[in-house]
């Protein structure tokens, strides 16, 4: 089955996440999205407002409990250490035999690309698809030359203004975050007291 790898701190999961990839999966050709909770996102330090890893992933397999479209793989969640792509990149390629994986960016995430873990080794061993939003402009001077043909790899996606951080905002003065992200999220929000 042709899969499409989302990785992602998902903390939490929301709407965004799931219209924005699902809408890349159809266009590009994929059959399904992956989505792999990072344990340690190493972007982010270790803070308050990042629930734990066990807690991001169980929010991920309730969204996915009655889709087709997307699986959870918990890849990251079983090494420890900082989550990095080429780790989990090259752990899919043993266990599943894949000759080739896919992997979703979204176009914020483009110009940082040069920066995450090895690099060079990633951009000739992964596939990048880069979800670009309407309106976004992509700062293909500022990559460098290697980095130039992901240009032929970018697929449009809706513009859906939720975050991750407007929910985790929202939770914390109290408000409803109903319509945001799917339901069994909000409600295991709510009964593990996440964000408060």
């Amino acid at each position: 089955m042709k899969t499409l790898c989302l990785g992602g701190s998902f903390n939490p999961i929301h709407h965004g996440h799931l219209i924005c990839a699902r809408a890349v999966m159809e266009h590009a050709g994929y059959e399904r999205v992956m989505l792999i909770p990072s344990a340690q996102p190493p972007h982010k330090s270790a803070h308050a407002n990042l629930a734990p890893a066990q807690e991001r992933l169980r929010m991920c397999q309730l969204v996915v409990q009655s889709s087709a479209t997307f699986v959870v793989d918990e890849i990251e969640l079983k090494r420890t250490g900082p989550s990095y792509t080429i780790d989990t990149m090259r752990e899919l390629k043993a266990s599943r035999g894949w000759s080739e994986v896919h992997w979703l960016i979204g176009a914020d995430m483009l110009n940082y690309l040069p920066q995450w873990h090895r690099a060079d080794e990633l951009l000739r061993e992964v596939h990048f698809v880069v979800m670009a939003r309407p309106g976004f402009d992509f700062d293909w001077q500022g990559l460098p030359a290697g980095f130039q043909h992901l240009r032929e790899r970018v697929v449009e996606a809706p513009r859906i203004d939720i975050s991750s951080t407007q929910i985790r905002d929202r939770v914390r003065a109290g408000m409803s975050i109903d319509f945001l992200t799917p339901a069994p999220v909000v409600d295991h929000i709510q009964e593990r007291h996440l964000y408060e």
